[in-house]
């Protein structure tokens, strides 16, 4: 039976439009994001919208205040989880910002990474594939789905509105 952990990720974006905003996932080896880049986010808790989430999620993990959000797509990643659990995101760049910006949170160190570069640093294989979409400026949405299967993303289909 399929039942989605719901989830909230976004991608805060320099004011000069040339970096992203990432936590580099390196302070719990038993993280199975350990190493890896990623954005912004964690699960949706009972009673929240997806705007009240990301909200608070970036507000916890990096101090800022999102002012200006944009949904840019959602993301099933069934098989994704540790033990196989399947996840459903809501993928939002954040294009304003306010607040006080933290070094570190109890993930890891945030860091602003050119976007240019995003080829070189250490991610998910599937952000590789949908995260050039999350920048794009036009107002297409996407949905994607990318099934994993022992810790590796099996294909990739997406649908644009």
């Amino acid at each position: 039976m399929y039942k989605p952990i719901l989830a909230t990720l976004a991608y805060i974006i320099s004011p000069d439009g040339q970096k992203v905003l990432l936590v580099h996932r390196n302070k719990r080896e038993d993280d199975i994001h350990f190493g890896k880049f990623n954005g912004l986010g964690g699960k949706i808790e009972a009673g929240e919208d997806i705007i009240s989430s990301i909200k608070r999620e970036i507000l916890e993990e990096s101090g800022l205040v999102a002012e200006k959000l944009i949904l840019r797509g959602t993301i099933n990643w069934p098989g994704f989880g540790k033990e196989g659990q399947d996840w459903f995101g809501f993928i939002f760049r954040v294009d304003q910002f306010s607040g006080q910006l933290v070094t570190e949170n109890n993930e890891g160190s945030l860091e602003w990474v050119s976007i240019e570069n995003l080829a070189e640093i250490n991610m998910w294989e599937s952000d590789r594939v949908w995260l050039p979409l999350v920048f794009e400026r036009e107002s297409l949405s996407f949905h994607g789905v990318a099934p994993f299967e022992n810790g590796r993303m099996i294909s990739w289909s997406c649908t644009r509105l």
